[in-house]
């Protein structure tokens, strides 16, 4: 019965050094990295559901960089309608002047410059592709940018070569915003007024180059209205790109606080605690000792040990 139970004492002796080896060794690579394991395996009764936290942060982070990309197109836009309705209150202002004035002689530079500063903005390029072009993101959405070639023009349509399908972007799983513009939409008011005045100037009441005559004082008191009309339809424009700007910016926060907090949740599970390691290894390392200690002294209490005759008197 001693034999047996030494033997299995001695089994049992070997396994805790080996775990409590095992266990040390463990916990000094935990010392020298920042995670707990290098693999799943390494977290046990928690790789299920660390597998499911990194599936949603994977997720998260992509929604995160597409409202990011979103927000910069509509930065981008932002500064590209704000420059044609800068040019639809020049167009305006221009008329005015000429009928405060009772002369024509800049308008037509003017006006000329006001529709070269519209059509520039709106060939604004984000990453080789053209803004407001809807599908045709390869072509520039404004053909004609002279006065002269809108007035050659059957309809003021021909000045566009946009598709006719605003981009959609997606914010999240649930929700996505139209967050581009169709140069057509945006200032086919503005290229009609403009055309207008072309028309006439270089129509029998033409040209307007100099002191005002009472007919084309009468037109350009009747179009003023339609240059105000394509005003509003500018103005209109930058503030709904700024309405979609402040939805992306609300959901790119939204999501960067979820992936934030994430991150922290994944890190309670995965990153190493110093201070714990420590206290573990120290316990590790006694227990180990332990272990040891107990390991010889039932080497000193062997068999062969209980089996040798006393040589006491």
């Amino acid at each position: 019965m001693t034999a047996v139970s030494t033997a299995s004492l001695f089994q049992s002796a070997l396994l805790n050094i080996q775990n409590n080896q095992n266990q040390l060794a463990k916990l000094s690579d935990q010392a020298g990295s920042t995670f707990v394991s290098q693999n799943l395996a390494g977290y046990g009764d928690q790789a299920g559901q660390l597998t499911a936290l990194n599936s949603t942060a994977s997720r998260l982070s992509s929604y995160v960089n597409g409202t990011q990309a979103l927000s910069d197109k509509l930065d981008t836009q932002n500064t590209a309608l704000t420059a044609v309705n800068t040019a639809a209150q020049g167009a305006v202002s221009a008329i005015n002047e000429a009928l405060a004035n009772n002369s024509a002689s800049t308008l037509l530079s003017t006006l000329q410059s006001q529709l070269t500063a519209a059509s520039s903005a709106l060939n604004t390029q984000l990453n080789g592709q053209y803004l407001f072009s809807g599908g045709n993101v390869n072509t520039p959405p404004v053909a004609n940018s002279t006065l002269s070639s809108l007035n050659t023009a059957a309809d003021v349509t021909a000045a566009f070569q946009n598709g006719q399908t605003p981009s959609v972007g997606r914010i999240d799983a649930n929700t996505t915003v139209q967050t581009g513009v169709l140069a057509s939409n945006v200032a086919s008011p503005l290229f009609s007024a403009l055309q207008a005045v072309q028309a006439f100037n270089a129509g029998p009441n033409g040209p307007l180059t100099g002191s005002l005559t009472s007919a084309q004082s009468t037109f350009l008191n009747g179009v003023v209205a339609q240059f105000n009309s394509a005003l509003a339809t500018t103005t209109s424009a930058v503030a709904n790109n700024g309405v979609v700007q402040q939805q992306v910016t609300t959901a790119n926060t939204n999501l960067t606080d979820q992936q934030t907090a994430l991150t922290g949740v994944i890190g309670n599970i995965t990153d190493t605690n110093e201070a714990q390691v420590s206290n573990q290894i120290n316990l590790a390392q006694t227990a180990l000792q332990v272990s040891a200690e107990v390991f010889q002294g039932l080497q000193s209490d062997s068999l062969l040990n209980i089996l040798t005759p006393s040589t006491g008197g």
